[in-house]
């Protein structure tokens, strides 16, 4: 425990997290995909010599460039302060493991934000073959972001036996692109790039909806049909591309979703039966709406109807992440580090020599106070101040290791949890995260508790102030 907690209130910091990255993920994956459809359907329009086309392809690059240039980068400056706040040992670890890639990645973004400002701010201004030439130029560039990014978002939930055998050597980076091209490195750079190309259709069915059809009914026509054929061969693909990222999970991440899926029958839906339901039924809504209401009826497709596409869009962007996200508890680097920042090398020694014994944000002595609280053992229960001091040490152990995922009184509320627990029962679990035997039913999606006997007593304690019904005033 290295570094303060970010405490939030009611929602957490996990989901604050998870608010601005849903977002950011639909934002930079429409720069991606729309930056393969800009140029695209521009030299389609240069090559027809349809005039009408390429004005419409102008407008929506003037949407494209504000909306991802400037709530993408606000987004993403957004995950980084919260990441570092809530999960500062993992973004530690990310950024010391991977710093080469992050400099990769930080030149081509240079150059993505670059030459889309240059394709906008040149309409008319260049010839049409050299402008195209720079919107390729673009797309290649986000595409490249993606495909970085990409790999460091999948080593979290696959980092690789080859990285996982040297990790706490001093060696991870001497194995830097046995890390980043991970088991499921390709099937999901895969299934992002689908789901660029998707939202670019999507988004271009938005711009094709403000045209009015009633003067210009064969240009919307032609744009929204071209728009929706440009996702037919996506929505084929992805089904067989998330079969293939499936297939490369390991098994034992795999089994939280066999094991949500399982529970369909019996009306049990866990978070990632919920996530799956999501998926399905907002992409089959997606497929009927796209084809009945935009494909078959270009003419009557009105602004209301394209925002309720992207809001499908959105629906199932968000299912596949949180699946994503759910597969690798209880860590948050698979193999290697706990959804609390706690080091799976580092549990035994925890256990052994303490949890708090160390931690940099504590003081020297709240340090000495409980080691001769622990040095009393049972004597000390009726020394001055050991109730206080004990309330303090278990308050800095649910920061610590429960805070990560838990609020008090919110998101997977702590208070709830123990509100019809006892001292005694709320003992027994705490023995069982800390035992963290394979037949537990929290060994799949928590970390194991650690610490020494005092500390988790004292945690025991905190835990009992939560259970108890507030006091009348």
């Amino acid at each position: 425990m290295n570094y303060p907690v970010w405490e939030v209130p009611v929602i957490g910091s996990q989901l604050v997290i998870a608010i601005i990255a849903i977002f950011h993920v639909l934002v930079s994956h429409f720069a991606v995909g729309g930056g393969f459809y800009l140029p695209m359907v521009e030299a389609l329009a240069r090559r027809n010599g349809d005039r009408a086309w390429r004005d419409v392809v102008k407008k929506h690059s003037k949407f494209f460039l504000i909306f991802t240039a400037v709530f993408g980068t606000i987004t993403g400056v957004g995950i980084w302060f919260s990441i570092g706040l809530a999960n500062p040992e993992a973004t530690s670890t990310l950024i010391h493991y991977f710093v080469f890639g992050w400099a990769m990645e930080w030149v081509v973004f240079l150059i993505e934000l670059t030459t889309i400002a240059v394709y906008y701010y040149t309409w008319d201004r260049i010839p049409d073959r050299l402008h195209v030439r720079v919107g390729w130029l673009y797309a290649i560039a986000a595409w490249l972001t993606l495909v970085i990014i990409n790999g460091i978002l999948c080593f979290m939930l696959t980092p690789g036996d080859t990285w996982v055998g040297v990790a706490g050597s001093g060696k991870e980076t001497h194995v830097f692109w046995s890390a980043f091209f991970n088991p499921t490195y390709w099937p999901s750079l895969v299934i992002r790039t689908l789901f660029c190309l998707c939202l670019a259709g999507c988004f271009a069915l938005v711009t094709a909806s403000r045209i009015d059809g009633e003067k210009q009914p064969q240009l919307k026509t032609e744009l929204i049909q071209w728009s929706v054929r440009w996702l037919l061969p996506i929505f084929v693909l992805l089904p067989f591309a998330g079969a293939w990222y499936v297939w490369q999970v390991p098994q034992v991440q795999r089994h939280l979703l066999e094991l949500g899926l399982s529970t369909i029958g019996p009306g049990a839906f866990t978070l990632v039966t919920r996530m799956g339901v999501t998926f399905v039924l907002a992409f089959a809504t997606l497929l009927a709406i796209v084809y009945l209401l935009a494909y078959r009826n270009p003419r009557d497709f009105k602004l209301g109807t394209a925002i309720v596409i992207i809001l499908l869009m959105q629906a199932a962007i968000a299912s596949t992440e949180m699946t994503r996200e759910m597969l690798r508890k209880p860590f948050v680097i698979a193999r290697h580090m706990y959804s609390n920042g706690v080091r799976l090398s580092q549990v035994a020694g925890y256990n052994r020599d303490g949890y708090l014994t160390r931690a940099a944000i504590i003081r020297a002595a709240d340090q000495q106070a409980w080691a001769a609280l622990d040095a009393a053992g049972a004597f000390a229960t009726n020394s001055p101040g050991y109730r206080a001091q004990m309330l303090t040490r278990g308050q800095f152990m649910f920061r610590g290791q429960c805070l990560a995922c838990h609020t008090v009184d919110g998101y997977r509320s702590m208070r709830d949890f123990v509100a019809t627990r006892d001292h005694k029962g709320i003992a027994n679990i705490l023995t069982m995260l800390h035992e963290h035997k394979p037949d537990s039913p929290y060994h799949a999606f928590m970390p194991p508790l650690v610490g020494i006997q005092g500390e988790i007593a004292a945690l025991n304690l905190y835990l009992d102030t939560l259970a108890a019904p507030p006091e009348k005033k």
